[in-house]
């Protein structure tokens, strides 16, 4: 699945949509709800925008900026990088800043559609390691999917969350869902998990653990030993840490085998 690599003009045009609905999100805020907390730890909504602009600029080739940084949600260098970025860009206005977004992500789309195939195809570092630039740039609408989440969160309004952007989104959600099985939640040999996703993204998962290794299939071989149930936008805050199964525990179903069910929800969270 990692080394798949997804159709150009989809994945273009799907980014283009992204972020013209972040555009949306922010576009007429005042100061103050550009400064609101964010779900990420250390980050306001300006944060997460500066974030995006930082991102699609270092892929534009943009030298990252030279700032003094600190604090306890920066834990590696990918991190750091990222938060010179927002660091340079903190002294702007919102609507500034959005100013930046438009432009950035504008550059970036002729950027896209002027890519060759080769290079749509060729391997490159990425977050999930040496893969195709075209699932880089998947990876890239999923993490604007996300932020889109955290902001919209953050600023307590309601978003789309289903549609195109979000099934394709959605995939990178999945990449490692058996290494949380396994790793996470200790899941043993034999065992057969189910998710059921209601909700904007409605979908039924199966997870099949086999000599200490757990992986996405089609169909168990045997009814399930696990299931659980929730709605897909809780399944995806979960996923990218965002939120604890402890904080929506009415809102999540198990079946089966409850010890099990109950560690794999409290162990999804990963990081690409």
């Amino acid at each position: 699945m990692t080394d798949t690599v997804p159709d150009r003009a989809e994945i273009t045009a799907l980014l283009s949509d992204q972020w013209d609905a972040l555009t949306r999100l922010v576009d007429g805020l005042d100061e103050n709800r550009w400064r609101t907390p964010s779900p990420l730890p250390g980050w306001t909504v300006f944060d997460v925008v500066a974030h995006m602009i930082g991102t699609e600029s270092m892929l534009l080739g943009e030298p990252t900026p030279d700032a003094e940084v600190s604090g306890a949600h920066i834990r590696n260098e990918i991190g750091t990088l990222n938060e010179k970025w927002i660091e340079s860009l903190r002294p702007l206005a919102g609507a500034q800043l959005l100013d930046r977004f438009l432009d950035v992500t504008g550059r970036r789309l002729k950027a896209l559609e002027q890519t060759t195939d080769e290079t749509w195809g060729g391997f490159v570092p990425t977050p999930v390691g040496m893969a195709p630039y075209g699932r880089f740039m998947r990876i890239r609408l999923f993490d604007c999917w996300m932020h889109e989440h955290d902001i919209a969160d953050a600023l307590g309004v309601a978003v789309e969350e289903g549609g195109s952007r979000g099934a394709v989104a959605y995939t990178e959600l999945l990449t490692a869902l058996g290494r949380a099985a396994v790793k996470g939640a200790g899941a043993p040999d034999g065992s057969r998990i189910t998710f059921e996703l209601t909700g904007p993204v409605p979908q039924t998962l199966h997870v099949a653990v086999v000599v200490g290794r757990a992986s996405l299939v089609g169909t168990l071989d045997g009814p399930a030993t696990t299931v659980v149930t929730m709605d897909s936008g809780l399944f995806a805050r979960l996923r990218g840490g965002r939120t604890t199964a402890d904080a929506h525990a009415g809102e999540i179903s198990l079946a089966g085998d409850i010890d099990l069910g109950n560690r794999l929800v409290r162990t999804l969270a990963f990081t690409i």
